[in-house]
């Protein structure tokens, strides 16, 4: 039997990393674990199975996908009761660019964009 795919963890690059960690925890409600007196300093965010780490950039923005490559989220995380999701971080000022919607490849999403100008998508396929 051959290995299985668990889970991924996303790596987010920026500026600030401190600014960014207060941003994903007073907004998004993810936990801060710091490491920041290590070889590579890191901050860890939780918030149920999802991991994001923030490493520092060594410029000065962050540059988007969309950005980057014309189109396209930085992160797609998959979550069911996206409503009750979109209203709790509407509650605590988030910055919602596409509000909740089902898209023409048929998932019920919505997307933010967080303090570095990354956009997040939130949501699932539709059965």
């Amino acid at each position: 039997m051959g290995a299985s795919l668990h889970s991924i963890l996303a790596v987010f690059p920026t500026p600030d990393i401190e600014a960014t960690a207060r941003y994903y925890d007073e907004v998004l409600g993810f936990r801060v674990v710091a490491y920041l007196d290590v070889a590579e300093p890191h901050i860890c965010l939780y918030r149920d199975t999802v991991e994001i780490v923030l490493t520092r950039a060594n410029g000065g923005k962050v540059h988007p996908n969309r950005e980057l490559y014309g189109y396209g989220e930085d992160i797609y995380v998959v979550t069911d009761n996206q409503e009750v999701l979109q209203d709790e971080f509407i509650g605590k000022g988030a910055k919602i660019v596409r509000p909740l919607q089902t898209t023409d490849y048929n998932n019920r999403e919505f997307v933010l964009e967080d303090i570095d100008g990354r956009w997040l998508a939130f949501g699932m396929k539709q059965t």
